[in-house]
């Protein structure tokens, strides 16, 4: 039941396919020098902390990244890229550096929003940002035309509105407008950006 003056929450079940926290930028200066070696966890569980990040994680606590301290990716978009390209098997999705890779969640209608997302861990609260829109680095380290490829599909910079935990497996997202799981994949491409 839905509390007076409140929007109707839709749930969609969803998977948290892959979890990445990492202390350091890989992706820094120029494409052509090839990525920094830093460390990288492919993590099973992560903790998020309210308005900080992710703990552990290169944008946890940084001012210029408070209002996108999380970043989602749709594994569909990945594959629609794979295909467009052209390429016999998908890349590691964790080559996109997004924290976390969501199957069955079309991202895009949840800039502006607050949205949940429950895992076996608990429920953690976020609030969608802007666009997590794909870097120059994307030719190098995926396939040269990746970077093109997933303009509009490069996810979801987020803010955490509540502490708690995530974990890879099924979950649910609450989300306060409809989402259409199949367009998951779709590049959504503007001329102005939304909040």
């Amino acid at each position: 039941m839905t509390a007076p003056g409140r929007p109707p929450v839709h749930e969609y079940p969803v998977t948290v396919e892959r979890l990445l926290v990492s202390p350091g930028h890989a992706y820094f200066g120029r494409p052509k020098d090839g990525p920094d070696d830093v460390e990288t966890q492919d993590a099973a569980e992560v903790e998020v902390v309210a308005g900080l990040g992710l703990r552990g994680d290169r944008f946890f606590g940084k001012a210029a990244h408070m209002d996108a301290a999380v970043t989602f990716l749709a594994a569909e978009a990945w594959e629609a890229v794979a295909a467009d390209l052209g390429l016999a098997a998908v890349p590691d999705p964790l080559l996109a550096r997004r924290n976390v890779v969501l199957r069955g969640a079309e991202l895009d209608p949840l800039r502006g929003e607050d949205f949940e997302l429950v895992t076996a861990a608990g429920t953690v609260r976020f609030h969608g940002g802007r666009p997590a829109n794909p870097c120059a680095w994307m030719d190098r380290v995926v396939v040269p035309g990746a970077h093109r490829a997933l303009r509009g599909r490069g996810g979801l910079r987020c803010t955490p509105r509540s502490d708690g935990r995530l974990v890879v497996g099924p979950a649910t997202l609450r989300s306060p407008v409809p989402l259409d799981p199949a367009r998951a994949g779709e590049a959504v491409l503007r001329r102005t950006p939304l909040p």
